[in-house]
């Protein structure tokens, strides 16, 4: 089994997920100008005023009983491994080994100038030092939060080992996913056609809810904690 998670399973911790009307991410501000790319290399302030926001709302947060039912499940053998499109590192907090995080981490932001490295705790030192609140490099270039932004490809071997994952799974399981983010909303597709089922937990509905074996709408917490209470 391999799971594969969106931002509905941290929800439960405090993390608002990306398109609920009135709370998600991006239910009052366009992403594409503030969080992408060109906006991060023409106008760091501008990036670091909205990115600063998601580091504040970050700080603090734990792991949930999902994070926690998956990380049990590794544990016992029943888990092959976690694909997540999350960038919070609650996987890791809870105990998972290894977590594919495909859209990366705000664990630590670099340098693209240097190649320096930083922890999330001094980049938020430095941007909390800074007249712009943008977090620089010692060569004073601003530094970048280490996530795929809009206009960036996803690392390519964090892809092949979810593509590898998933292709071999006999079961994908999905939580808190809208599976509707390309190209990872392709994975499930990857199991089903090399002959592996899928279950869904999620609230709403996904373009896989007919390909799925199980679908679970329910709180994530719930769901996969009452998995854990059926074996």
């Amino acid at each position: 089994m391999v799971a594969l998670t969106g931002a509905g399973i941290s929800v439960p911790s405090g993390i608002p997920d990306f398109r609920s009307p009135g709370t998600g991410l991006w239910a009052n501000v366009d992403p594409m100008e503030v969080a992408h790319i060109s906006v991060w290399r023409r106008d760091p302030a501008r990036f670091w005023g909205f990115y600063g926001q998601r580091f504040t709302m970050l700080d603090g947060k734990r792991p949930n009983g999902a994070h926690h039912a998956l990380a049990e499940l590794e544990r016992r053998g029943l888990l092959a491994g976690v694909i997540t499109q999350n960038i919070d590192g609650l996987h890791a907090a809870a105990g998972t080994r290894d977590p594919i995080e495909v859209h990366g981490s705000v664990r630590t932001a670099s340098c693209l100038s240097c190649g320096e490295s930083f922890g999330l705790a001094v980049v938020r030192a430095r941007a909390n030092g800074d007249f712009e609140g943008v977090p620089r490099c010692d060569c004073s270039a601003p530094l970048k939060p280490d996530v795929v932004l809009f206009g960036e490809l996803l690392p390519e071997d964090a892809m092949e080992r979810a593509l590898a994952l998933a292709a071999g799974a006999g079961l994908m399981l999905a939580v808190g996913s809208s599976l509707e983010v390309w190209p990872v909303a392709g994975l499930p597709a990857d199991t089903l056609a090399a002959g592996g089922r899928l279950a869904i937990v999620t609230k709403g509905e996904t373009p896989y809810d007919a390909d799925a074996t199980v679908k679970l709408s329910g709180d994530v917490e719930s769901e996969l904690e009452g998995v854990l209470a059926a074996l």
